[in-house]
């Protein structure tokens, strides 16, 4: 293989996937739509709240990688990972069609399932820990960027009124949108941070506990996200979680109302 060929190679490796661009598309398209009240507005808050989520998670998945890459693993662009394509990554249904049934069922941001690392690449138990927190930090800058524009006042006075229960409401229903995919935002990145096995969390800590413990909870791994699920699921704890969640969103001035509207019109089905 000549240099030439290399190189169009580690190209084609990072090379965004035309997958990404049809989400970025989408939720572009779904956010002038809402804007400027174009057709139905739940189905419009439901197209920019899953393409944003999915856009995420993308992201998510990316910032793994490409902190693994440069950490030491150096087969991470030959898997695809880098393209930033959603069906390269170790179990697509496990990292993109379980958090969006989550979203859709209870409104929750649960994380997806991590990019296959090889980890006897990488030296120094920090490198490991960084590569953990790489994913949820997207979801913290997501969430701000999503924020921000709400708390600042930048989608008030809107052209287009938000209607919840043929009543209409003097907000934006893109700033309702945009406070909904917050929450999500906010709520995977406390979720992904709980040191449970099988999350991010736990793989910051991992690097740092002693081999005994590792092979101790290695094996309750695979079900972690599902029992955070299970729990989340209970009312006491689900209230306690929300309130959590709430109070970062007051954090960027955000009202919790904005993210309970845009619930009310992503369940465009509903009403």
């Amino acid at each position: 293989m000549t240099f030439a060929d290399t190189q169009r190679s580690r190209s084609e490796d990072s090379r965004i996937s035309p997958v990404f661009w049809v989400l970025l598309a989408t939720l572009g398209t779904a956010g002038w739509a809402i804007s400027t009240g174009y057709g139905n507005a739940g189905f419009g808050v439901f197209l920019f709240v899953v393409a944003g989520w999915m856009v995420s998670l993308c992201l998510h998945e990316y910032a793994h990688a490409r902190t693994a890459m440069h950490s030491g693993d150096i087969t991470i662009g030959s898997k695809g990972y880098l393209t930033l394509n959603p069906f390269k990554y170790a179990n697509a249904i496990f990292s993109f069609v379980l958090p969006v049934v989550f979203v859709i069922l209870g409104g929750i941001g649960l994380p997806g399932g991590a990019v296959y690392i090889e980890r006897h690449r990488i030296q120094g138990r920090l490198k490991h820990s960084l590569i953990s927190a790489a994913g949820p930090l997207v979801n913290v800058l997501c969430a701000a960027a999503l924020l921000i524009p709400v708390g600042a006042g930048w989608l008030d006075d809107p052209a287009v009124h938000a209607v919840y229960e043929g009543h209409e409401l003097s907000v934006s229903p893109l700033a309702a949108a945009f406070g909904f995919l917050g929450l999500l935002q906010v709520s995977a990145a406390l979720l992904n941070l709980l040191p449970v096995p099988g999350l991010d969390g736990y793989g910051i800590i991992e690097p740092w506990l002693s081999l005994k413990t590792r092979r101790a909870v290695e094996p309750f791994a695979p079900y972690g996200l599902l029992a955070v699920f299970i729990v989340l699921w209970q009312s006491e704890v689900n209230q306690w979680f929300f309130s959590l969640v709430y109070n970062v969103m007051d954090l960027f001035g955000v009202d919790g109302a904005y993210a309970f509207l845009g619930d009310y019109l992503f369940r465009f089905w509903k009403h």
